[in-house]
């Protein structure tokens, strides 16, 4: 007799952000492609459905074969609504929407926690259950956030800031001399003409931030914590960094896996 072939399961994950949506298709609890892809505001599911067709398209043969469940966080509110229509219109699947409302498995310690950005609770969740606390997350993106998460798993609040795009759009917009630049690491913080000027003062000022944040949000904690980055930026500012240990950049659809995983009692 052959034997009995086990079944895949197949897991989308979408983090839903201001600019980008980042997507990642799981067999199992093997993420086995990614996609980033721009956020529109004003599309409808159809639209979005297209992008999605034209991903798998696009996906090496054999690695999906249908979909059995979908975990979505957005902090794009108008989009909530437009993908919930989008899975159970062309999919026939509920998604698992995540927000601070269910039970992410980690407690917020917070003011108001309903307040916390489902990308912030994902990050937390992946980065406890992947370095265990206490931790310190920084996630690089249209908005930069700073999570702290205490060594019981419990989300302690955090910071945030404009994030270097918004920055450098910032300088092209308010100033009447200075250009668009691409964001790079420069070779130099001494920069020898406008363009430099310009990226070495983000690049740099943005380091020199992520270092001045943590290490006093570390004094404030009283203890050491490891530093993970994730988010767009992550892999180029790490490297200058004297307080960051990891670059996690799939860390918020890890966490998006365990939650589904969780809310459905596959965990």
């Amino acid at each position: 007799m052959k034997a009995k072939r086990e079944r895949k399961e197949h897991l989308l994950v979408m983090d839903v952000g201001n600019t980008q949506t980042v997507l990642g298709l799981y067999r199992n609890d093997e993420l086995v492609i990614d996609w980033r892809v721009g956020t529109h505001r004003h599309y409808t599911a159809d639209e979005y459905t297209i992008i999605l067709k034209d991903l798998f398209r696009l996906t090496p043969k054999g690695k999906i074969a249908g979909l059995d469940g979908v975990a979505i966080s957005c902090v794009v509110p108008p989009l909530l609504p437009v993908m919930e229509k989008l899975f159970r219109k062309y999919y026939e699947i509920e998604p698992v929407l995540i927000n601070a409302e269910v039970d992410s498995g980690v407690p917020l310690l917070v003011d108001n926690p309903s307040e916390v950005g489902a990308d912030r609770i994902v990050n937390a969740v992946a980065g406890f259950s992947k370095y265990g606390g206490p931790l310190i997350i920084v996630d690089f993106g249209t908005a930069n956030t700073f999570d702290v998460i205490s060594k019981n798993g419990e989300f302690l609040g955090g910071a945030i800031t404009p994030g270097m795009s918004i920055s450098l759009e910032a300088l092209f917009q308010q100033t009447a001399m200075l250009p668009k630049v691409e964001l790079v690491r420069p070779k130099n913080v001494i920069g020898k003409n406008t363009i430099s000027n310009m990226q070495a003062g983000i690049y740099y000022g943005y380091v020199g931030m992520v270092d001045g944040i943590v290490k006093r949000m570390k004094t404030e904690m009283q203890e050491e914590a490891t530093v993970v980055a994730t988010g767009g930026f992550s892999s180029l500012l790490a490297p200058e960094s004297e307080t960051i240990d990891h670059v996690d950049p799939y860390l918020t659809l890890e966490g998006l896996r365990i939650i589904y995983r969780r809310l459905t009692g596959q965990s």
